[in-house]
């Protein structure tokens, strides 16, 4: 039976994360496994990658469709991996489905990169813009602080 990895985007929000899956941080570390998770995809967020509720004061607007030209069947049984790449997108393996904030659109991936600094023009995708603001995580910076020598 294959897995229901559903990515849901929230307009004006988050990503919700459901099913069989794994959230790493920038530095490797397990954030949250299993069942439901909000993950910021707006930059603003002091717990990154979790979300907040930071969006809503830093006046993110987004209400994006989800483009199913790039469908793929689905991988069978296996868990959803998403990384934090340090100062950069989140990058999902495995088997999920995007369903776009319309609740219409849909896509079905094995893999993808998602924008987490909130500026890409191809939301939730990431167009690599990241580099071109300057976006960071603060959890790579605390990361590297609390590290022991």
């Amino acid at each position: 039976m294959a897995v229901k990895n559903i990515i849901t985007l929230i307009e004006d929000g988050p990503l919700q994360v459901e099913g069989e899956f794994r959230v790493y941080d920038t530095i490797g570390q397990l954030v949250v496994r299993d069942g439901k998770a909000l993950l910021c995809r707006c930059g603003a967020s002091k717990t990154k990658p979790l979300c907040d509720g930071s969006h809503a004061e830093a006046g993110f607007r987004d209400c994006s469709k989800v483009d199913k030209s790039r469908d793929e069947k689905l991988e069978s049984h296996t868990t959803l991996i998403i990384s934090c790449r340090p100062n950069g997108m989140l990058v999902a393996k495995g088997p999920m489905t995007i369903i776009g904030a319309d609740g219409q659109s849909k896509a079905m991936r094995n893999k993808a990169a998602l924008c987490r600094c909130g500026e890409s023009r191809s939301k939730p995708f990431c167009d690599v813009t990241h580099k071109k603001i300057g976006f960071v995580d603060d959890a790579l910076i605390i990361g590297k602080a609390d590290a022991p020598e």
